[in-house]
């Protein structure tokens, strides 16, 4: 059962990685790369950080790469700033939800919604 602190501390690592990740140099590093979700372990040995980007699945994929490259800085970075007695293992994954809710998003928009035709009698009787 995730305790307060452990949610606490992976909201901290959340914000930081997303400033961290604008510093990698890797060119594989898309620039419109999101942290959608940190999934920090209870004793904070590991962290895995789900990612998405923009431009689609396969230059999320390639980011990973280029993070998994950097972990080592990513790494010391995440420790320096938040001054943790240890600095968990990350673990990045490559997530299409931004993508998949941009679908969503875009068919909802397409959607025309029938009114209830009772609501419209007795509005018109009035």
């Amino acid at each position: 059962m995730p305790s307060f602190k452990n949610d606490r501390m992976a909201e901290d690592i959340h914000r930081e990685l997303t400033d961290i990740f604008r510093m990698v140099k890797d060119p594989r590093v898309s620039s419109m790369l999101s942290v959608v979700r940190v999934e920090l372990a209870g004793d904070g040995s590991h962290c895995k950080v789900y990612v998405s980007s923009l431009l689609g699945m396969d230059d999320t994929k390639e980011s990973v790469k280029g993070l998994r490259s950097a972990a080592g800085f990513i790494r010391r970075e995440l420790f320096a700033r938040l001054k943790m007695r240890k600095s968990p293992e990350l673990h990045f994954i490559a997530d299409d939800s931004i993508a998949r809710g941009a679908e969503v998003t875009k068919k909802l928009e397409g959607m025309t919604f029938a009114q209830d035709t009772e609501v419209s009698d007795e509005t018109a009787d009035d």
